[in-house]
Order: C-alpha cells, then sequence, then structure tokens
C-alpha cells in the first residue's frame, strides 16, 4: 500500500508541473515579454509608443515565438497536445496534431520574421489573428473541459482582440 501511494503522489507532480508550467509560458509569451520589449524600445531606443510598436513585439511573441515553440510541441509531441489540451485518448489523433505543429511552425516563422520588416506585420496579424479567433472561438463554444484549455481560449481571444486593434490602428485609422 505504501508504494502505491509513493507511486500516485509522483505521478501527479509532473501533471501540476505541466500546468503551472504551461500558464507561465504562456503569460511571458502573450504578455510579459511583448510588455518588457515595448517599454525597452520605448525607453532605449525612443521609439513613439503606438500601435505600430505594440504590434511589432505582440506580432513576434505571441504570433511568432508562441505558434513556433507550439508548432515545435506538437510536431515532436503531439501526445500533450492530444491528452493535456483537447482530452483525446486515441493515438490517431497524432497525425493531425503533428500537422497543426506544422501549420503553427509556418504562421510562427512570419511572425518571428515581422520583427524585421514592418511590411510583413499586416500580414502576420491578420493570420496569426484569425488563427487566434477561430482557435478560441471553438474552445469557447466547446466550452474548456480543463484548465489548459480554459489558458489557451483566454490566450488565443487576447492575441485575437489585439490583432483586431492593431489592424484597425495602424491599417484603417
Amino acid at each position: 500500500m505504501e508504494q502505491y501511494k509513493k507511486y500516485t503522489s509522483a505521478a501527479t507532480i509532473p501533471v501540476q508541473k505541466n500546468r503551472y508550467t504551461f500558464l507561465l509560458v504562456n503569460i511571458l509569451v502573450m504578455l510579459v515579454l511583448p510588455v518588457f520589449c515595448i517599454v525597452s524600445e520605448n525607453q532605449i531606443e525612443n521609439a513613439a509608443f503606438n500601435w505600430s510598436l505594440i504590434g511589432k513585439w505582440f506580432i513576434f511573441w505571441p504570433v511568432g515565438i508562441r505558434l513556433f515553440m507550439a508548432g515545435i510541441k506538437q510536431s515532436s509531441n503531439p501526445e500533450f497536445t492530444a491528452s493535456r489540451i483537447f482530452h483525446l485518448k486515441s493515438t490517431e489523433s497524432f497525425v493531425v496534431i503533428r500537422e497543426l505543429g506544422f501549420a503553427n511552425i509556418s504562421i510562427g516563422v512570419m511572425g518571428i520574421l515581422s520583427v524585421i520588416n514592418n511590411s510583413w506585420r499586416p500580414l502576420a496579424a491578420i493570420t496569426g489573428g484569425l488563427f487566434f479567433g477561430l482557435a478560441g472561438l471553438q474552445h469557447l463554444f466547446k466550452k474548456p473541459d480543463s484548465q489548459n484549455e480554459v489558458i489557451a481560449m483566454v490566450g488565443d481571444l487576447f492575441i485575437f482582440l489585439l490583432m483586431i486593434f492593431y489592424l484597425g490602428f495602424t491599417l484603417f485609422i
């Protein structure tokens, strides 16, 4: 019985650690790091604090780095997304999740490269924003059934709204 308790306790620790790691990485990449870069560029390079600067770093970090990292994770370890986010038990879903990973890598690369070319940002914002908006709505209508899915949904909808504001203020106003 004592061995069973040790095994059960040890088995639950990685789940909690993964849950908090997922939350921490999302907060860092979707809020803390972009804000840090915006403030740094504003203070160090005297860049104007406007939607162009905000978009630059919110496209680079959440659209670029987050999707690129998610794509690497999904294509190399589809089981995490299948089991921890979507609660899929079958390994048959791994092929589709790997392909989602390839799409995330592709969109992520566009977001990353947009940091060096201002004219690429609107396309990265449209593509990334559309992806995040559709993914967020899917989570919302499905009614999330795990903490990781709630984290993904909130992050997706947050970035979707930011991309709408960025595009609205830089292209149409």
